[in-house]
């Protein structure tokens, strides 16, 4: 059964078919045309499990599980709270400041990494791995050409740099002390409320648990932290290693975080 095939909308302009055309292309993957099939019969015909439809100037991504889309989603409020003055729980485990050199793991749909860049500002750097390119052109294509009301939003994901990799692999390419802080977010094996964006993202996510060796890589990468983001009943933290430092008593998530330097 093939994974991915590529396609448009029902009734498809050129834009979309030419976009559809392209990323099939870039991405390796067999573009076919709609015509009047529904998504099901799409999956039937091509022995499919995921259709990357492009519709005008986005892209969708049907799973198992439903329609994926970029989105900005909580990045928007939590920009807005952080030019207020207020806290943002990602931020104070971080302690990203302007400037900061940022390697976030797991780019996921990306709401994390926009706030990081926000955070480090224009004189930063945001880089986002994502280990499936499928997910990764989804959420590149996204910051590229999503439009807000909030320029602070928009400045911040056109900033943010994603790279497809493993980032076991490129933590074992990166040299020592190249950035500031690593984070991660894996996909919590046990969902917690899964919001209607992100259940879908489930079945094409990378759900391996963060391995001791890449913890490794990351302390020896990192200049000041290393920081992780789970369930705050995980056992991830004492396997690997991180001491939870910010997450409340009745919260569901909460960040471990290991010093790799003192931080002033």
């Amino acid at each position: 059964m093939k994974k991915y095939i590529v396609t448009t909308a029902r009734k498809p302009n050129k834009t979309s078919e030419n976009l559809a055309r392209e990323i099939a292309n870039k991405l390796e993957l067999e573009f076919v045309e709609r015509k009047d099939f529904s998504t099901n019969a799409l999956k039937q015909i091509y022995q499919t499990e995921n259709i990357l439809i492009a519709k005008n100037n986005s892209l969708n991504l049907l799973t198992e599980n439903g329609e994926l889309f970029f989105h900005p989603s909580t990045a928007h409020l939590r920009i807005k709270n952080l030019r207020r003055g207020l806290s943002d729980r990602l931020i104070d485990a971080t302690k990203i400041q302007l400037g900061m050199k940022i390697l976030d793991c797991t780019l996921g749909l990306g709401s994390d990494a926009i706030v990081e860049s926000f955070a480090v500002g224009k004189e930063g750097k945001v880089i986002a791995l994502e280990k499936n390119p499928v997910l990764a052109e989804l959420v590149r294509h996204g910051m590229k050409n999503f439009s807000a009301d909030n320029q602070a939003v928009i400045d911040s994901m056109r900033r943010v740099e994603i790279i497809t990799a493993d980032y076991f692999d490129y933590l074992k390419s990166a040299a020592e002390n190249s950035f500031d802080v690593v984070y991660f977010d894996p996909m919590f094996r046990h969902a917690l409320n899964e919001s209607s964006a992100i259940k879908p993202l489930r079945p094409v996510a990378d759900k391996d648990p963060v391995s001791l060796e890449a913890i490794q890589e990351a302390k020896r990468v990192a200049k000041n932290f290393v920081v992780l983001k789970e369930n705050s009943r995980s056992a991830e933290f004492a396997r690997l290693g991180f001491e939870v430092a910010e997450g409340g008593k009745y919260s569901s998530v909460a960040f471990g975080v290991i010093k790799t330097l003192t931080f002033v």
